[in-house]
């Protein structure tokens, strides 16, 4: 059985990254690698890649080379073009100018966010603006589209490793550009070899990492359409989802009260702000009574508020 509703103190923690308390120091004892050089040398060629400490700094980075200006504007882009989006987005970029969610005539740079793994269709034809494109591909390291464009189509691409491995530090800036950026952004040397020793250990899974992604969907899929819950979105080949998502049209929940429920229950978890939609953690380290956890809270919640 499942203890739900337990005491606060002995709550356990899933979180919508793959990290977990083991993973402290399992980390901490890697041996130094650079496995992942080559593996990125084998992905990214001779594309200038700029470490940092988190996807935030990795944005702020690439809109700084952008040249921008007070009054100019980043035209932010998504898949499902419904109007949520971070604001570890919007305040990288409120930092440089003013934002908005359609192209409009100050428009200066466009940010395309990959949503949770699912790539923006046709990216390639953002190239007609002749507009600087940053990719935000936070979710989506593993995803590919049918014509193998995302992540290959900006100037510039962000990469935030936490969301995809169990690390509890890392960004990727990708340029995709001839100008060299600053060598000055470089985060600190420790922190550096800690990422690659992570990442040059974890690399070596990349096949199961992604099948185990895809599995734990299905396995999420299949339960919460036992109690009349649809995904949100269609997992497509090349798809590596980020999270599991579903919508709760025609079914009355509280969303923002099952958030904190599920929340009270040990599970990071947020609405898809608007729209009748939840996310909830569906990364390659859960196990199958894990999810079968995530269901068991889902149907006490409707139990509950009948």
């Amino acid at each position: 059985m499942f203890v739900l509703n337990p005491d606060q103190y002995s709550l356990p923690c899933y979180r919508i990254g793959p990290f977990q308390t083991r993973d402290l120091s399992i980390n901490h004892n890697l041996q130094n690698s650079d496995v992942i050089d080559d593996y990125f040398q084998d992905r990214f060629g001779d594309k200038d890649l700029i470490y940092t400490i988190n996807g935030r700094r990795a944005i702020n980075i690439a809109l700084g080379l952008c040249n921008l200006k007070k009054n100019d504007v980043v035209t932010i882009l998504t898949t499902t073009e419904n109007f949520y989006i971070s604001s570890c987005v919007t305040k990288e970029i409120e930092n440089y100018c003013k934002w908005s969610r359609k192209i409009i005539p100050e428009t200066k740079v466009l940010f395309v966010n990959h949503e949770f793994g699912y790539p923006y269709i046709d990216i390639k034809k953002l190239k007609e603006y002749k507009l600087p494109i940053i990719e935000d591909c936070a979710h989506s390291f593993f995803s590919r589209d049918t014509d193998d464009s995302i992540g290959k189509t900006g100037d510039f691409v962000i990469y935030s490793f936490p969301k995809m491995f169990p690390l509890q530090i890392g960004g990727l800036l990708v340029s995709n550009i001839p100008k060299k950026p600053e060598t000055n952004y470089q985060i600190g040397a420790d922190e550096l070899r800690h990422i690659k020793n992570v990442l040059s250990a974890q690399i070596k899974f990349k096949d199961e990492i992604i099948r185990d992604r895809i599995s734990h969907y299905r396995f999420l899929r299949e339960r919460f359409e036992s109690l009349g819950f649809k995904e949100r979105f269609n997992l497509d080949k090349g798809v590596v989802p980020g999270v599991f998502m579903f919508k709760t049209d025609g079914h009355k929940i509280d969303l923002p009260e099952l958030k904190k429920y599920y929340w009270d229950h040990g599970v990071q978890c947020s609405v898809f702000y608007g729209e009748n939609a939840f996310f909830i953690p569906v990364h390659q380290n859960l196990g199958e009574h894990d999810m079968q956890y995530f269901y068991e809270i889902m149907g006490s919640f409707i139990q509950k508020n009948e």
